[in-house]
């Protein structure tokens, strides 16, 4: 068994079974399938390029290696546990494919810088999609607002009625969290895609060889600055997967409002049938399961994140094999927040609001305190003194289980005679929001702006 390993030539017996099990990586990152042949395929035609083999060698490489793609892709493909890996699996039908030139494919490389190439391809791929799937559901909320920006709701500190926004601007706040997930993944793909490939096991190599020539054929912007560095590294699976439990956090915090929202007690929403279930018990029954998957889910996300600090903390310089353990954590959080965004793109675009059902809850809290006390400072009244006179007015509405506004004005002018007649129009709800134009806020142009803003950012990102 050992002489059939790649790096068997020094051992004179094989590894234990359990072993083998225990230690083998192919179930899976054979995931990574396209992407070692990609760097494989880069590597080959620079060593034709640089004299290290002939051309004829490297275009054998190439096109074998464009076989074992079509073998895999067709699912003719037979993956060896016994070979270990993606890398070994590929290079050893690829020997078998083109006879012993497949040997030299190896030439000036480790499998250190070899799965860096990899993986980081991988990665960038994948942060691709994401972002893509990210620019969709800001999309989604943005088309939800505008058909919303004359709804008015609750809007909520420590989950109590506070003041009346409009749910236009309550939708956007979200857009404006993932806009920003974007820009954190558009940063990180700046060193992601740093190629390794020429650090070799950790010191470099004697070949001649050129890294940015590979660099630039995968597509990838520049080469490592210090190769220890280059195999030992890995922010590039740390940093998308911080940006991954901060999606998960955003999207986590929508399912809560979407499960709250969506309870009678509420009502504010109404859930598509695609994206709830039914008891098997209460057959009036409509649960949020899908939000409430994926509130789930996010601990997924966090634990993969957790999983690589960890993995990462201990390690000397330069490759240890604890970092296998990078792939199936940053696997898991793909699969997680892949579907989650589409998902959630889906439900939004479906998802019923209940306008009706916000704006009765609006009269209940006294959202228009605040619009009293600032009434009062406008006429003349210190900020300190305004509050408690309104918060008295509110305690003596809240006793006749009326709201503010309809308590009479004889009533208002027991707690303040600069309270008048146009207090009413002050007290009135949609006026709350209305008179909200400072930048960012609630109020219509504000609104208008951010629409036109994140307009601008989607045409900006699709281009």
């Amino acid at each position: 068994m050992a002489k059939e390993k790649m790096w068997g030539g020094r051992f004179a017996a094989g590894t234990d079974a359990l072993v083998e099990e225990y230690t083998e990586s192919v179930s899976f990152d054979s995931a990574l399938y396209a992407a070692d042949i990609a760097g494989s395929t880069a590597h080959a035609r620079m060593l034709g390029r640089q004299g290290v083999l002939t051309n004829e060698e490297a275009e054998a490489i190439a096109d074998g290696l464009a076989r074992v793609r079509e073998e895999i892709e067709a699912g003719k493909f037979q993956w060896s546990q016994a070979l270990e890996d993606v890398h070994m699996n590929i290079e050893s039908r690829l020997t078998e494919l083109i006879g012993d030139t497949g040997k030299k494919l190896h030439t000036g490389r480790s499998r250190n810088d070899q799965v860096g190439l990899a993986f980081r391809l991988f990665i960038a791929e994948r942060v691709r999609s994401w972002r893509g799937s990210i620019r969709k559901l800001v999309k989604v909320l943005v088309q939800r607002a505008e058909e919303n920006q004359d709804v008015i709701l609750p809007g909520f500190t420590h989950l109590q009625p506070a003041q009346p926004v409009s749910l236009a601007h309550h939708l956007l706040a979200y857009a404006w969290m993932f806009t920003r997930d974007d820009e954190r993944l558009e940063s990180a793909l700046n060193r992601i895609c740093i190629s390794p490939l020429g650090a070799a096991a950790l010191a470099g190599t004697t070949y001649p060889l050129d890294p940015a020539s590979v660099a630039e054929e995968v597509g990838f912007h520049r080469v490592f600055s210090n190769s220890m560095d280059a195999v030992a590294d890995r922010d590039f699976v740390l940093e998308p997967l911080f940006a991954t439990s901060l999606i998960m956090a955003h999207l986590s915090r929508m399912c809560e409002e979407i499960i709250l929202w969506s309870n009678p007690g509420f009502g504010f929403v109404r859930l598509p049938d695609a994206y709830a279930t039914g008891s098997s018990i209460m057959p009036q029954k409509k649960n949020p399961d899908v939000a409430e998957i994926m509130r789930g889910k996010t601990g997924r996300a966090y634990g993969a994140l957790m999983a690589m600090l960890t993995a990462l903390k201990g390690l000397p310089l330069t490759y240890n094999r604890d970092l296998q353990e990078d792939k199936e954590p940053f696997f898991d959080a793909d699969r997680t927040v892949s579907m989650s965004l589409e998902l959630m793109a889906g439900m939004m675009s479906e998802l019923a609001f209940n306008p009706q059902a916000m704006r009765a809850a609006v009269k209940k809290g006294f959202l228009n305190a605040t619009e009293l006390a600032d009434y009062l400072v406008g006429k003349g009244i210190p900020f300190r003194e305004a509050h408690h006179i309104t918060g008295a007015a509110v305690a003596h509405a809240e006793s006749k289980g009326v709201a503010l506004e309809d308590l009479s004005l004889e009533e208002l002018q027991q707690f303040s005679d600069r309270i008048d007649q146009d207090v009413y129009d002050v007290l009135d709800y949609d006026a709350a929001v209305r008179r909200r134009k400072t930048p960012g806020s609630t109020g219509p142009e504000s609104v208008k702006q951010q629409l036109t803003d994140l307009g601008s950012w989607l045409l900006k990102k699709a281009r």
